[in-house]
Formats: structure tokens, C-alpha cells, sequence
């Protein structure tokens, strides 16, 4: 079996990429893709704490291995060093791949780019590297529908589950969903709570068919979301709450005050209970 070590970020998604691992697959029918994404501050935002880089780019792994199995690869991966070049070269080091892929972003756009990287890569590991560039805005498939939801007691809800599949079952495309939990309060047992409560979550709609994956977000249910906002490119917003009379979240204009700030449609689910997603 050979190995090809793919390193990609922001266009872990894109269609080129994608394209070319198929290619490759088609030549070699028992190839294994293994994933490194490097952690990445977001390029908007200033106060970003460690572990949510290392939790966005978790994400990004998790969701880029969802894909890949679903189109029938073989594929591992982990997240690297915040250095793209370390990250790379460590999983060198422990993998001994037969090829290199780096995914970039356009020049223009890509620090990758600048700080030479894919000429660095070749250079110290003596491996053949081929260098992908995709335009995250022109070149989001698969998938090309990511719907970031933001929710806490209604997360495991089966009224939210069932209006996610429906938004699936809409996308043209494969569909993904970013799931943000807002822990509770800034502690470690709160922080454990919405620990667990986001695995249970995660399970139960992956248990529905969705492909998912997600982080605990700041207490302050503004910030996680537009933290989540500056770490993720997403086609929509979508913030599930209890009704009015019972939602903390709606008393202080969350939904409206997150429709200012994103780019993309901001949606607001009234779930009417917090059951949750029924086993498959």
C-alpha cells in the first residue's frame, strides 16, 4: 500500500484537491490519503485562545475525513503544529510517505505561499511534492453546503436533527454542519459538560446520517459564534433556541445581533423541547 501525505487548512474542501486524490486513486487503487492540518489562527479577531485553534482545525480534520470516506477513500489524518513546515515534516518523519500534496490558497492570499513552503518541503524531505491551489470561494466542493449551527439545550433536540437533514436533503451538494456548543460558564467542570454534551450531540446526528463535527464554544453565545465565524467559511448560520419565553439567548437579541455581523444567511430554529435524536 503507498501512502500520500495530503497538507491542507482552509481548502481541505476544495473540488482540485479532491479531483486529484481521485485521479491518483484511480492509478492506485490501494492508496491511502493521510490528512495534516496545521493549526491556523483565523485572519480576522485578535483574542483567540490555543485550544480553540487546535479545536477549528479538529473540525476541519474531522469534517475532510467524513468527505473522503463517503467518496470511498482510505484515509487517516491528524492535526499539526501551528508552522505548516514542522507540521509537515514531522508527519515525514513518522510516515515516510511516498508523496507530498500541498493545498494552498491562491498567491495572493496564501502565507503558505509566501514563506515558500511546498519549494522548503521538497527541498528537506528529498519527496516528490505536488502543489494544489483552490480558491476557497470559487472552489468549495465537496461539499459545498456547511451550515454552522450554534445551540446549547436545544443541540440534542429531534425537532433540530430532523430541520438538519432537511437542509441537507435541500443542498445541491454533500452537506456538512459545524455544531457549536456554548459551555455554561468559564470553569473546568462547565467546560467538561459541554464536553460531553457536544459528543452526545455529534453522535445522535451522525447516528441521523449527517456528516458533522464540532467544538464548545465561549459561555457568551455572541462571541462563540463569531469566533466560529472567523475560523469557519460557512454557507449559513443557523441558532437553535427554545421559545421566546423560555430563551435567554432571544432576551438579549442574539440572532439579530449575529445578522449583523455574518456574511451569510442567519437562520433562527425554534425547537420546542430539548428530546433527543432517538438511536438509529
Amino acid at each position: 500500500m503507498s501512502e500520500i501525505l495530503v497538507v491542507a487548512n482552509e481548502t481541505v474542501g476544495g473540488r482540485k484537491l479532491r479531483d486529484l486524490l481521485e485521479q491518483k486513486a484511480k492509478v492506485n487503487p490501494s492508496l491511502h490519503v493521510r490528512l495534516v492540518i496545521p493549526q491556523s489562527r483565523p485572519r480576522r479577531g485578535s483574542v483567540i485562545y490555543v485550544q480553540s485553534v487546535r479545536d477549528a482545525a479538529q473540525v476541519r480534520l474531522d469534517l475532510a475525513l467524513s468527505v473522503l470516506e463517503e467518496l470511498g477513500f482510505e484515509a487517516t489524518g491528524e492535526v499539526g503544529d501551528s508552522d505548516p513546515f514542522h507540521a509537515t515534516m514531522d508527519a515525514i518523519a513518522e510516515r515516510k510517505p511516498d508523496e507530498i500534496v500541498i493545498s494552498t490558497l491562491p498567491t495572493t492570499a496564501s502565507g503558505w505561499l509566501r514563506r515558500d513552503l511546498v519549494e522548503r518541503v521538497a527541498e528537506a524531505s528529498g519527496i516528490a511534492v505536488q502543489h494544489v491551489i483552490s480558491d476557497i470561494d470559487e472552489d468549495s466542493t465537496p461539499p459545498n453546503d456547511t451550515s454552522l449551527v450554534v445551540a446549547n439545550q436545544t443541540a440534542g433536540s429531534s425537532e433540530l436533527a430532523a430541520h438538519l437533514k432537511e437542509i441537507a436533503a435541500k443542498a445541491e451538494g454533500e452537506s456538512q454542519f459545524i455544531v457549536v456548543v456554548p459551555a455554561l460558564g468559564g470553569d473546568g467542570k462547565a467546560i467538561g459538560d459541554a464536553q460531553k454534551h457536544l459528543a452526545d450531540v455529534l453522535a445522535g446526528l451522525r447516528d441521523a446520517g449527517l456528516i458533522v463535527s464540532g467544538l464548545v464554544g465561549d459561555p457568551d453565545p455572541f462571541t462563540a459564534t463569531l469566533n466560529a465565524l472567523q475560523f469557519f467559511n460557512v454557507t449559513r448560520v443557523v441558532i437553535s433556541t427554545l421559545p421566546e419565553t423560555k430563551s435567554g439567548w432571544l432576551r438579549a437579541d442574539l440572532v439579530e445581533r449575529v445578522r449583523r455581523y455574518a456574511v451569510c444567511p442567519v437562520e433562527h430554529f425554534v425547537a420546542s423541547s430539548t428530546e433527543p435524536v432517538a438511536a438509529s
